[in-house]
């Protein structure tokens, strides 16, 4: 399939494009190339025949409509995003922008290409639009897992643009019949995360001999979802997909965040252990909790197993070990991304 992956140069959007291309489809990846997405992400990639990049902002409609002329997409894997809570807490006007009017643009876009184009291109043609657990708000610790009939009750500005995204999603399926397809995914994880979030930060801060910050007293539940899995899960969502349908990816993979940051901890201990004695857990610091931060996310992901055979592959044990591993090995690129120094450590 030609496919045009938007946020291709972002970490799901990065493993994404590699996976796309080892599969033999054609990508086209637009992305804006904001703090978080990086063309190094794809390097060994880049020369591929069946890969473009052009550097565009979704927001910019007739740039966006050039391309799909140029290109003509089969498919298209909206992906780009700002995501970052804490981000968005301090400044929300761009989380609007980008994952709100960004949306519309594309939908507007499609919709506008699709009815000019081929009967046969029309039949085949999906949209689609990967969203965030976050949308449907916290779990207590007994109740169930978020299904895709869960009420959607978004708490922070992030996950409120998310939710609006995902509703004008929704709606030009049902007004305008454009076939879309929604998936909302628990907390990724893996190669080529931007070093603000949680794992990458934990690793980082460990090497340097930092504090390690955890929010509140870590008692924060999230649902880790390997992002090789995720990727998988996306492709055949878009190959199989029901127009009109959502479907939840989670990892099967419930931890407090505390546990998460130990279990980084000990893999370190055992990689690259600390210069003299202990173990970097002793560098964890609780600091104070972010505002509305969620208690608990969970995914029931039976209906994308039932409908369309996909499970995780990755445990927390091996994805985790498989992440440590990659960011020891993968220094310099942290710190091309950071635009400063990382120290480096032996891997033993």
């Amino acid at each position: 399939m030609r496919i045009l992956v938007t946020g291709g140069c972002g970490f799901i959007g990065s493993n994404l494009v590699r996976y796309l291309l080892s599969k033999g489809h054609e990508v086209l990846n637009v992305d804006k190339l904001t703090y978080a997405g990086s063309e190094e992400s794809l390097a060994g990639v880049s020369d591929h025949q069946g890969y473009r990049f052009s550097q565009t902002d979704i927001v910019d409609r007739d740039s966006i409509e050039l391309l799909f002329s140029e290109f003509q997409p089969e498919a298209v894997m909206h992906l780009a995003a700002e995501s970052h809570v804490d981000r968005s807490i301090d400044g929300p006007a761009e989380f609007i922008r980008t994952n709100v009017e960004g949306t519309f643009s594309m939908l507007e876009t499609a919709r506008k290409y699709l009815n000019s184009a081929p009967l046969e291109l029309k039949e085949r043609f999906r949209f689609l639009h990967v969203s965030t657990d976050e949308v449907y708000g916290s779990l207590g610790p007994e109740d169930p897992a978020f299904s895709e009939t869960t009420p959607y009750d978004p708490h922070s500005p992030y996950s409120a643009s998310k939710a609006s995204s995902d509703h004008l999603v929704r709606a030009w399926f049902d007004t305008y019949g454009l076939p879309v397809v929604i998936t909302n995914c628990s907390n990724n994880y893996g190669p080529y995360q931007f070093p603000e979030k949680l794992i990458p930060v934990v690793i980082l801060k460990a090497l340097k001999g930092e504090s390690i910050p955890v929010y509140g007293k870590g008692e924060n539940i999230r649902d880790w979802l390997y992002v090789q899995d995720h990727v998988r899960a996306l492709e055949l969502v878009v190959a199989k997909g029901k127009p009109g349908r959502t479907y939840n990816i989670g990892g099967n993979n419930e931890q407090r965040n505390i546990d998460l940051v130990r279990e980084i901890c000990r893999l370190l201990d055992e990689l690259t252990p600390r210069e003299g004695a202990g173990s970097y857990s002793e560098q964890i610091e609780f600091v104070t909790d972010r505002p509305g931060h969620d208690l608990r996310y969970a995914i029931d992901a039976e209906r994308i197993k039932n409908e369309l055979g996909w499970e995780p592959r990755e445990n927390n044990e091996s994805g985790m070990r498989k992440t440590v591993e990659w960011y020891l090995s993968n220094l310099d690129w942290c710190e091309s991304v950071l635009g400063g120094e990382v120290e480096k450590r032996e891997v033993r």
